[in-house]
């Protein structure tokens, strides 16, 4: 899972950046139009773990990771004549965004529009965004047209099933509304992933606060499809994440934090993307594994590795809440609640998966 942080310069963004993933990148205004980006891995916050660990005292743990990229460069009037090359490509790839605006006033860092408005500043990127994508599209379609005519009756039999998807994507971005509040066919939204349209991707909107205290995202007007919002002091916890836990904790019982914006940002960013996590465990190893919601149990097994997949059998399934209650596997195996689960079994967030499979 890999999550793009984008912003306006001067939106703190490399400062959010920093909060979550403990690095101490140099913040600042990025030059216009500077393509630039940083990446981390972060493991996922579970408590679900921690238990697990107590209860098996495996030799390895492994936490479920999210990838924070930090995208620099983007700006208004970015996207005219379409964005392109690494740029495109970076955006493109990811599977959603964190978009961060700013709500904090400070003299020594003005505002490049000159006044601070969080609305604005997310309307701005929003239509940067759908401009881009109603570039490719445009594009796409001439492709598509010039197929046909030249082709005629010999043209591939998916051309024309694309052509009539795309112009309903020119009218949906010519209304300025985003590609995700589309209904796309399962099969449809597979056959363009390939394309990295940023307005099919969904957005955690972080109002940057700085250092005011309050939630100031509940002043955002923020209702498309696919997104959520929420309000970080950036300042404060970029500070915190730099500090040991003892006086981390000092410092956040002094301001009122009640949770770091690493475990609330990643908490939501799961629920954005609707992933789960489940997990595998053992005196080897406790682990937790990230997969969408509704996935299958065979779909769980490849997560782990594909030879898992190819040969399944069966899924032997816990509930964590019941193994925790049980306070044992062979607790649980008396209670008979550890139950045998096939290929057509929807795995839940946080099962406790065994698979059995063919060598």
């Amino acid at each position: 899972m890999r999550l793009g942080i984008i912003g306006l310069p001067n939106s703190g963004k490399t400062t959010i950046f920093n909060a979550l993933t403990g690095q101490n990148l140099a913040t600042g205004a990025a030059t216009s139009g500077q393509f630039e980006v940083h990446t981390a891995v972060v493991n996922v916050p579970d408590a679900r773990v921690e238990k697990l660990i107590a209860m098996y005292k495996p030799r390895k743990t492994a936490y479920a990771t999210v990838t924070y990229a930090d995208i620099g460069g983007l700006e208004k009037g970015i996207s005219d004549g379409g964005l392109k090359g690494q740029f495109r490509n970076e955006l493109g790839q990811v599977d959603g965004f964190v978009h961060v605006v700013r709500a904090f006033q400070d003299d020594t860092v003005p505002h490049p529009y000159g006044d601070v408005n969080p609305q604005r500043d997310v309307e701005t990127l929003d239509g940067e965004f759908i401009l881009a994508d109603l570039v490719m599209v445009e594009k796409r379609l001439e492709k598509l047209q010039s197929d046909m005519r030249i082709r005629g009756k010999a043209v591939d039999k998916a051309v024309p099933v694309e052509l009539e998807l795309m112009e309903r994507f020119k009218v949906q971005l010519e209304s300025e509304k985003p590609l995700l509040e589309l209904e796309i066919a399962p099969d449809q939204e597979k056959s363009i992933r390939g394309y990295g349209f940023l307005t099919l991707k969904p957005v955690l909107v972080v109002v940057n606060q700085g250092d005011v205290a309050g939630d100031l995202a509940k002043q955002m007007n923020y209702t498309r499809a696919g997104s959520r919002v929420v309000g970080l002091q950036g300042k404060i916890e970029a500070e915190l994440a730099q500090l040991s836990a003892e006086d981390a904790g000092m410092f956040m019982q002094e301001y009122n934090i009640t949770e770091l914006s690493a475990a609330k940002v990643i908490r939501l960013s799961y629920e954005l993307l609707a992933i789960q996590s489940f997990f595998t465990v053992g005196e080897d190893e406790v682990r937790a594994w990230s997969v969408h919601i509704g996935a299958t149990a065979p779909e769980a097994a490849g997560a782990i590795h594909s030879d898992l997949q190819k040969g399944f059998i069966r899924a032997e399934v816990m509930k964590y809440e019941d193994l925790i209650a049980a306070g044992s596997e062979a607790a649980m195996k008396a209670t008979g609640k550890m139950r045998l689960e096939g290929r057509e079994y929807v795995v839940k967030d946080g099962d406790i998966v065994h698979i059995r499979h063919n060598a």
